[in-house]
């Protein structure tokens, strides 16, 4: 995305003064950094953020899988920056633990896939505590997590599942577009007490942008508004953000002018956003890598289909991945993700655009 695009929320940031263009791997990493500074409770579980125990030569070698964490062991510690086990159910029930006793857990989930393996913590014990314990107890635990396609390592490792998560209560879901947004939301989520799932998209980790130096923070529940249109509203996830804003400029050299809503968390999600520019422009395309049955975007269409039926010109699109697995194949991945061209063909079928 270019560097000018309209961030409609930062009134509501904290206002920092200087920045630099750095990766989301790096604005990751200097969430992380900054609070663990600020705040001595933070401490990070993950299996291999730090790399090295028990063997000789240089130490803090790996970073976890996506070389987030490089740096913090050699920091922090070790008691701060705690390799774990390859068993996802022990090290998150320990961190949903620690954090009912003080400490303010931020847990590496290597790939989201592997909910399945410790979903009983996720389910029926994170979300759950606070509420069954009448307040008395709190759990301030970030869950950060990779997810997505595009980087050929096949089914197990590249499903989009924050729908199945937004669907439990008592959980908050942030999935950043940008490096900006990376870094403020997860010092939100941080800085939260409740549990909080914190998506990263695989293919966002080098793509970099305007990043202030100063920690901040973005709140949750507060949509991006990217462009600004009067045809169509175009509401998008994580990476697919990226697409739709690609669609977007290409459309309006046809005359086609899109919004495009980046709702920055889908739990708790910016309603109000999403429905004034469909009661604005009459039209709705919703773009989300996941699944199609039972998923964010067929949510944020029945939200719409609810609230502002009366103001729809047109029949909802959804442009999402079909309902099947994320296949290995380059060619076959390719064409099962969405695209700039799925988007545009969804937006002109909804204008009811004809090329003359």
């Amino acid at each position: 995305m270019s560097t000018n695009i309209k961030d409609v929320s930062q009134r509501n940031v904290d206002q920092p003064r200087r920045k630099s263009r750095i990766s989301y791997r790096m604005a990751i990493n200097e969430a992380l950094m900054q609070e663990m500074s600020r705040d001595p409770r933070v401490i990070l579980l993950g299996e291999d953020i730090a790399g090295g125990m028990g063997a000789d030569g240089e130490q803090d070698t790996w970073g976890g899988a996506m070389g987030v964490t490089q740096g913090l062991m050699g920091k922090f510690g070790r008691e701060r920056v705690l390799d774990t086990p390859l068993q996802e159910a022990a090290f998150v029930g320990a961190a949903i633990g620690a954090a009912t006793t003080g400490l303010r857990p931020v847990v590496e989930l290597m790939f989201n896939n592997f909910i399945g393996v410790c979903m009983d913590q996720l389910l029926n014990q994170a979300p759950k505590l606070r509420y069954m314990l009448g307040g008395k107890v709190t759990t301030p635990v970030t869950i950060r997590t990779v997810y997505g396609a595009g980087l050929r390592i096949a089914a197990q490792h590249s499903n989009s599942y924050h729908s199945i998560l937004t669907h439990i209560p008592g959980l908050k879901v942030a999935m950043p577009s940008s490096a900006y947004d990376a870094k403020g939301l997860l010092i939100t989520a941080m800085r939260d007490n409740d549990p909080v799932i914190f998506f990263e998209h695989i293919m966002l980790f080098d793509k970099e942008g305007e990043v202030p130096e100063e920690p901040y923070t973005i709140p949750f529940g507060e949509a991006n508004v990217l462009r600004e249109g009067k045809d169509v509203t175009i509401v998008a996830f994580g990476r697919m953000v990226h697409l739709a804003v690609e669609a977007a400029d290409s459309l309006k050299k046809v005359g086609i002018h899109c919004t495009v809503i980046d709702p920055r968390t889908t739990s708790p999600l910016d309603e109000d956003t999403i429905l004034e520019s469909v009661e604005e422009t009459g039209r709705l395309v919703v773009v989300d890598e996941a699944n199609p049955r039972c998923s964010i975007a067929t949510d944020v269409a029945a939200l719409v289909s609810d609230k502002a039926f009366g103001s729809l010109r047109a029949p909802i699109k959804t442009v999402t991945a079909p309902h099947g697995h994320v296949p290995f194949s380059p060619e076959l991945e390719d064409a099962y993700l969405p695209n700039a061209s799925k988007i545009e063909a969804a937006v002109k079928e909804v204008v009811g655009y004809r090329h003359v």
